[in-house]
């Protein structure tokens, strides 16, 4: 059965890490969004079934997935749900609720990160609120990467089965999420991240292991990967941006 995948038109957000997912799974999907209307797709299914007045639980926001009559809301969540269908998951169930527990973690990192441009009032224009958001971006350069990174530098230092990943020694979606995460960084502040292989290595090599998986490499010169923009959750600002030592 095709999942069907709801995110808003033309952004990565906080979709891609559910992307990613099914993009290495090899699973099908669609974007519902980006779809025709004439076929019953478009941001307007999306809306109608955020607002619907007949689904016991609607959504409160995108991303959601379909499957079947199931309707699954949170990234966190989609991806719990998906990674033991598609082998993105450890084998030992207790290692399961890690994997969520660093996916909750760069949730919250990401929410961060969008802060920077956006500290007083998602509402606002970014234009309306420069001031504050250069004071959030330096905080977030100079203390809050090295807080979040240093942490998920030592959770793959200290992995039991090896340092090649998060969690146990494969590929799960966590560490396809932490691949997404670190490149909004390097987009967002391209001066910021000149250090970051030196400071977190484990954390770099495991991006550009990400990038050279086959199904992952096919996906990003797809056009099914949408580029960065500063629509999105990750945005450069050359102003918001530093050098660090």
């Amino acid at each position: 059965m095709t999942y069907e995948l709801y995110y808003w038109d033309g952004l990565q957000g906080r979709g891609e890490f559910v992307r990613l997912a099914l993009e290495e799974a090899g699973a099908e999907y669609i974007e519902v969004a980006r779809g025709d209307e004439h076929d019953g797709l478009g941001t307007g299914a999306m809306m109608a079934t955020m607002d619907s007045k007949s689904e016991p639980y609607p959504p409160f926001a995108p991303p959601f997935l379909k499957d079947g009559d199931l309707l699954i809301a949170q990234t966190a969540n989609i991806l719990l749900y998906l990674g033991p269908r598609h082998g993105l998951v450890p084998g030992v169930d207790s290692l399961r609720y890690v994997v969520n527990g660093l996916q909750l973690t760069i949730a919250d990192m990401v929410t961060e990160a969008h802060d920077t441009h956006h500290p007083l009032a998602s509402n606002l224009y970014y234009e309306d609120q420069k001031d504050a958001a250069k004071v959030r971006a330096t905080d977030f350069i100079e203390h809050r990467i090295p807080k979040f990174m240093g942490y998920f530098e030592r959770v793959m230092k200290q992995n039991p089965a090896g340092d090649a990943y998060l969690v146990s020694d494969a590929l799960t979606y966590v560490d396809l999420s932490m691949f997404q995460l670190i490149d909004g960084l390097y987009y967002a502040f391209p001066r910021a991240m000149k250090t970051f292989p030196k400071r977190y290595p484990r954390l770099a090599a495991l991006h550009d292991a990400v990038l050279e998986r086959p199904r992952i490499a096919a996906y990003l010169e797809s056009d099914r990967r949408i580029a960065h923009n500063e629509s999105c959750v990750f945005r450069h600002y050359p102003e918001l941006d530093k050098d660090t030592r």
